[in-house]
C-alpha cells in the first residue's frame, strides 16, 4: 500500500502531536550539530524561488547536505513552473526526479496546487500568507532559552504579514499567549490585538518583529509604524528574562532599536541558526516514507 504523502504547508494541516514531535527531533537534531546523522543517504531535494534569499536557501540547502542529501537549486526562470507547462505536469515530472520539494514564493495558491498534484512531499518555504518553518525555528529557540514554549507569552509588534499570521496558526497549537500590537487598521477583527505596545508588552518573555518593508514593498511609508518599535522603553515593559527576536533582514534602525537589536537580549543569530536545525527535522518527518531511517524514540513522529 502505497504511504501517504507528508507536506508541509501550514501549521494547521499538522497534527498538534506532530508538531511538536519535528519540534522535539529539531533540539536533538542540534544537539548532533557536528556529527549529524546521514539520514538523507541518496535522497535530493529541489529548491525552487521566486525571490532572492540568504536564511532560507542556506539553511534548506545546508540542512539536506549535512545530513547525507543532495540539492538542486532553480529560479521561477530556470523552471517550467507557471511557464510553458501547467503546475500539475511540473509536480509529476518533478516527483519522478528528486525526493522533496522546497518551493517559496509569494502566491499562496500555485505551492498548494503543486502539492496536490505531487507524490512527493512539498514544503512551504515562504508565501506572502505564511512562513512555517520560521515559526518553528522561532519556537525551537525560545524552548532553548526559556524552556517549554507552553504557557509563554510572545509579543509581535508592528506589521501584519506572513510571520505574524503563522504565529496566530501556532499559538493554539503549542499553547502559548500572544499578544500583537500595530497600526489599527491592520489588525482589524484580530483577537490578539491590544492597542497600546507598552500593554501588549506587558509580562512578555518574547518581544518579536518583522521589517515594516518586505520585498516588493519599497516606498511604503513607515510613520505609523513608530509607536511600535521594539526599544528599550517597550523592553522593560517585559519579564526580566525577556528576548528579543526578529527573523531578519532587518531594517536598521527601524523596527527596533540599535540599543535592543545589539542586548544580551537579542537572540536574532541563534534564531537564524536555529533556521538550519528545524529545516532538518521537517525534512525528516517529510521524507521518513521515503526511506529515512528514524530509529531513535526522540525521532518517533507518532506513527509507532
Amino acid at each position: 500500500m502505497q504511504k501517504e504523502t507528508r507536506h508541509f504547508l501550514n501549521l494547521p494541516d499538522i497534527d498538534p502531536d506532530v508538531l511538536k514531535a519535528i519540534l522535539k527531533k529539531a533540539h536533538a537534531l542540534k544537539k548532533q550539530k557536528f556529527n549529524p546523522p546521514q539520514l538523507f543517504k541518496g535522497l535530493s531535494l529541489a529548491m525552487v524561488f521566486d525571490k532572492r534569499s540568504t536564511r532560507t536557501r542556506i539553511s534548506f540547502e545546508v540542512a539536506m547536505k549535512q545530513l547525507g542529501g543532495h540539492t538542486i537549486v532553480m529560479n521561477m526562470s530556470e523552471i517550467q513552473l507557471g511557464g510553458a507547462e501547467s503546475v500539475e505536469s511540473t509536480a509529476n515530472v518533478l516527483s519522478r526526479y528528486v525526493d522533496a520539494i522546497m518551493i517559496r514564493m509569494s502566491d499562496q495558491a500555485p505551492m498548494e496546487a503543486l502539492a496536490r498534484h505531487a507524490q512527493i512531499p512539498v514544503i512551504n518555504g515562504m508565501t506572502d500568507e505564511s512562513h512555517p518553518c520560521q515559526i518553528m525555528a522561532d519556537l525551537l529557540t525560545i524552548e532553548e532559552k526559556l524552556g517549554d514554549i507552553e504557557g509563554k507569552k510572545i509579543a509581535w509588534f508592528g506589521d501584519s504579514n506572513n510571520v505574524s499570521n503563522t504565529f496566530i496558526q501556532a499559538a493554539p497549537i503549542f499553547g502559548f499567549e500572544l499578544a500583537m500590537s500595530g497600526p489599527e487598521d491592520l489588525f482589524a477583527g484580530n483577537p490578539h490585538y491590544v492597542a497600546d505596545p507598552k500593554e501588549a508588552a506587558k509580562n512578555a518573555d518574547v518581544l518579536v518583529t518583522d521589517t515594516w518593508v518586505s520585498m516588493g514593498q519599497e516606498g511604503k511609508t513607515l510613520d505609523k509604524f513608530w509607536p511600535y518599535q521594539i526599544n528599550a522603553d517597550l523592553m522593560a515593559c517585559a519579564k526580566d528574562h525577556a528576548i528579543f527576536m526578529h527573523c531578519l533582514p532587518m531594517h536598521e534602525w527601524e523596527e527596533v532599536s540599535e540599543e535592543v537589536a545589539k542586548s544580551p537580549a537579542s537572540v536574532i543569530y541563534d534564531e537564524a541558526e536555529n533556521r538550519l536545525h528545524a529545516q532538518k527535522a521537517i525534512l525528516a518527518w517529510c521524507l521518513e516514507n521515503a526511506g529515512v531511517s528514524v530509529s531513535q524514540k526522540s525521532f518517533n513522529f507518532g506513527n509507532e
